[in-house]
């Protein structure tokens, strides 16, 4: 994870408090390349509904991926019983959290209702 992508993303987050932070980390060959913020349209603490502009779907055309962010306030950086019910189309791909109160920063893998960590480096 570059700092510059990183940064962006916990700059996000911490703007958006109290509410979840979310948005889409673009990859190229597992590498981030740049964030790109979304709005949570629940408008909520403890759950996300990403909104963001319809254009950004169709980077995965052009073969970059795309992995889905969201932020916590306090709870660590882990998928809470809310993210794998509500995991829907990021079922399988990378999912990162971050948490806010404590600066940390973690990828998962949801899929079926099991959780798996992903590296970050």
């Amino acid at each position: 994870m570059p700092a510059a992508t990183r940064q962006a993303l916990a700059e996000h987050a911490r703007s958006e408090a109290p509410n979840e932070a979310c948005g889409l980390i673009v990859l190229r060959d597992g590498v981030a390349e740049r964030y790109v913020a979304g709005r949570n349209a629940a408008a909520s603490p403890y759950r996300f509904e990403l909104d963001v502009d319809p254009e950004t779907w169709f980077l995965e055309d052009e073969g970059l991926e795309l992995a889905v962010f969201h932020s916590h306030l306090s709870s660590p950086p882990r998928p809470s019983r809310t993210d794998v019910v509500n995991v829907g189309l990021w079922a399988g791909r990378p999912y990162l959290i971050y948490t806010v109160r404590t600066d940390q920063l973690a990828a998962w893998q949801i899929d079926r209702g099991q959780i798996e960590e992903l590296p970050l480096t």
